[in-house]
């Protein structure tokens, strides 16, 4: 697919891509407001809006519709822009990453607990992760499907490229990746499972290894262990 038609792909979806960033500015707003001031936060979530608008035509385009993972790319691209504009206003992706930690972390109280995968689901991610080894679009990501043995883990993913660390190695967001990849431990909440994940690729290691594990609950807060090396 040519370069245009992925930009069209982007630039039909713009005014859902927009309530998207709008519906997590609603959260980011207070938050900012409370931490940095009333002034600082209206700038910033008016600013980041504006740069979510430019960015919206340069998305990589890697399958649309077809490929499940073309949602989480757009949505890493709101937290992108919120840190381009903080880093603007002299804050650090540190402070960046809190704000957005936080406000996942009140969204997803109010959410429904998620639903374990069923075995139909697992088999649909294994067959996406063979697909994605044929490398059809650049900015994509590259995974393998794991099967646990049942008592260390269940069910799993190693990440070996990593479509988000593409597009922020592009922007220049690379020091705010870490924080990005770590908001997975607030945003995987499943009744009765448990979320681990040791390396990861923003932390220079060769992989991303997601791992799910039935019992337990996830286990991480704020700040994230690597924070002030």
């Amino acid at each position: 697919m040519d370069e245009r038609a992925g930009e069209r792909y982007y630039l039909t979806r713009k005014a859902d891509i927009l309530a998207l960033f709008d519906d997590y500015a609603r959260a980011w707003r207070p938050l900012l407001g409370s931490r940095h001031g009333e002034g600082l936060a209206a700038a910033v979530v008016e600013e980041a809006r504006r740069r979510q608008e430019t960015l919206i035509p340069a998305i990589p385009y890697i399958g649309g519709d077809e490929n499940p993972m073309t949602r989480h790319l757009i949505r890493s691209t709101a937290s992108l822009v919120l840190y381009q504009t903080m880093k603007a206003h002299g804050r650090t992706a540190e402070e960046t990453g809190l704000v957005l930690y936080q406000a996942i972390r009140a969204r997803v109280r109010r959410l429904p607990l998620l639903a374990p995968a069923t075995p139909d689901e697992l088999t649909r991610k294994s067959e996406q992760a063979r697909e994605s080894q044929e490398r059809r679009y650049p900015g994509d990501w590259v995974w393998e499907f794991v099967d646990g043995d049942g008592r260390e883990f269940n069910y799993g993913y190693d990440f070996s490229e990593c479509g988000t660390q593409k597009l922020y190695h592009a922007c220049g967001a690379e020091e705010f990746l870490p924080f990005y990849c770590y908001l997975d431990f607030a945003a995987y909440r499943t009744a009765g499972w448990s979320f681990l994940r040791t390396i990861t690729l923003a932390e220079g290691r060769p992989k991303c290894d997601f791992r799910f594990r039935k019992g337990g609950r996830t286990k991480r807060g704020w700040p994230p262990p690597f924070a002030g090396r």
